[in-house]
């Protein structure tokens, strides 16, 4: 479960434009939600969010 946790988080750090970061945060949060037997949705827009604030702080990694 450790291995997937992080694979999900590795893609959370990537996409060009404003969309692309959301659509892959929020890829990465439903993954690392339904691992944890989390909420779904929530965890979609948590990712979405969080991927998009990182990725506006550190351009530079993204």
């Amino acid at each position: 479960m450790g291995a997937a946790l992080i694979a999900a988080l590795g893609l959370s750090a990537c996409g060009d434009t404003t969309a692309e970061q959301a659509a892959l945060g929020a890829a990465a949060g439903t993954v690392g939600s339904a691992l944890l037997d989390g909420n779904l949705v929530t965890g979609a827009a948590v990712g979405a969010a969080a991927n998009v604030i990182y990725c506006k702080e550190y351009q530079r990694s993204c």
